[in-house]
């Protein structure tokens, strides 16, 4: 039986810094072939017949050497000890990694990301024109909402229930206590008025009134009997007592009966009443003061307060609930603030210079934060680098420049050998070297 054939090798993903590495490579070799070239000659120099000119071309190698050798230890010693020598001041890339981390942060951030540059980066960008296409596009606006109100969820857990509760506690009754809570209140009335619903608030008490007497009939009879027995006597209250009992509550009911009908006078009276207590509300700062203690004192009671966190559980989990739905009406409600907000942005150019004007002073006001923020990061990625890895990308970007430094080195050295060698053996004229 044959074994299976081994799955093919993937290809190893190209290398982004190949090119780099060539031409570092390339240029090094230059660089040292041309060291090599001035030590060749400068041997060869010495196999040559005595003279003017085999002596210039010795003097000129001889320099070319010097300085080729010179450049090549300085741009050695940046990234690494020359030869492996434990010579100070050598490496000095490597062993100052965070100095320069911190260095290279701090340039970015005082001279690169200033408020010059910022302010002319956001004079040309138009933030208002850019969010006003995002929001022309339904697609754009559903998504975003669908993201936003996905994160609703995980705001409210953020939130701590202990902290949102005393928050809650705190400000409500503040709310309440002021004239705006008896305005608020009076608007709420006249709005149950004109649909109605303060009558349908009188039948439910009513009929509320209505339940309880007839569930509490007998212990009524009995108590009525009772304070007949206690006003009359025993024998009164055995003879009358029963009768005087059931006449009162048969009385009560009867009058309840007549208050069902929606044009009874006492609806009417009560509607009266409603509509003088909004007129209160509305015009006497000292009614309002009334309710608005009245209200403070019921949310201070603890029956109150634990409803109103019994509240705060149900709202939050509610909201959760409807966030984490698509078609919820939290992503609705997003879609279309959203579209308004577009709509907004495209017909009032003054909303649009508003927007950019604020966004450009936010950032402003944040840049200080933010250059410290921006070198500290830059620092700490340098920092977590390792060492090998710094020292690799920073010698193959420089490192093709760098070795351009030595073959200049090399070639300046070589000429300005031969000219001094020229200009002293013409002051002086024989001159050893």
């Amino acid at each position: 039986m044959h074994g299976m054939a081994p799955p093919p090798e993937r290809p190893l993903p190209p290398d982004p810094e190949a090119e780099l590495r060539r031409n570092l490579r390339r240029y090094r070799r230059f660089a040292g072939g041309l060291l090599l070239l001035m030590a060749a000659l400068m041997l060869g120099a010495y196999r040559l017949p005595p003279g003017y000119w085999t002596e210039l071309l010795q003097a000129s190698a001889k320099a070319g050497l010097v300085g080729g050798l010179a450049d090549w230890f300085a741009v050695t010693a940046l990234f690494r000890r020359p030869l492996g020598l434990p010579i100070p001041h050598t490496a000095i890339i490597p062993r100052q990694k965070e100095r320069l981390g911190r260095g290279l942060g701090r340039f970015v951030a005082n001279h690169v990301f200033t408020e010059a540059e910022m302010q002319r980066v956001l004079g040309r960008l138009d933030l208002a024109a850019l969010l006003r296409r995002m929001l022309a596009d339904p697609a754009t606006s559903r998504t975003a909402a669908e993201a936003l109100a996905a994160s609703l969820p995980r705001l409210l857990d953020a939130v701590e229930d202990g902290r949102a509760r005393r928050v809650l506690l705190r400000l409500l009754p503040r709310m309440v206590s002021g004239p705006a809570a008896a305005r608020m209140l009076a608007r709420l009335l006249r709005a149950m008025m004109a649909s109605g619903q303060h009558q349908a608030v009188f039948g439910l008490a009513l009929s509320q009134i209505k339940a309880l007497l007839a569930a509490k009939e007998e212990d009524l009879r009995a108590a009525i009997q009772a304070r007949v027995r206690a006003e009359g006597g025993a024998v009164v209250g055995w003879l009358a007592g029963g009768t005087v009992a059931r006449r009162i509550l048969t009385g009560i009911n009867q009058e309840l009966e007549k208050v069902a009908p929606d044009d009874s006078a006492l609806r009417h009276a009560f509607e009266a009443w409603l509509e003088s207590e909004i007129e209160r509300l509305e015009n006497d700062p000292e009614r309002a003061t009334a309710i608005g203690r009245a209200l403070r004192q019921a949310l201070a009671h603890p029956t109150v307060a634990a409803w109103l966190l019994d509240v705060w559980s149900r709202l939050k989990a509610a909201l959760a609930a409807d966030a984490a739905d698509p078609s919820g009406r939290s992503v609705s409600l997003l879609t279309g603030t959203f579209a308004n907000l577009g709509t907004l942005l495209a017909e009032d150019e003054g909303a649009r210079a508003r927007l950019n004007h604020l966004a450009q002073a936010t950032l402003r006001g944040s840049l200080v934060s933010a250059q410290a923020q921006l070198a500290d990061f830059i620092a700490g990625v340098v920092a977590r680098w390792d060492t090998a890895t710094v020292v690799e990308k920073i010698e193959l970007r420089v490192g093709r420049d760098l070795q351009f430094v030595r073959i200049n080195g090399t070639l300046v050295g070589f000429l300005a050998g031969g000219a001094l060698f020229a200009l002293l053996q013409a002051v002086f004229g024989h001159v050893a070297h």
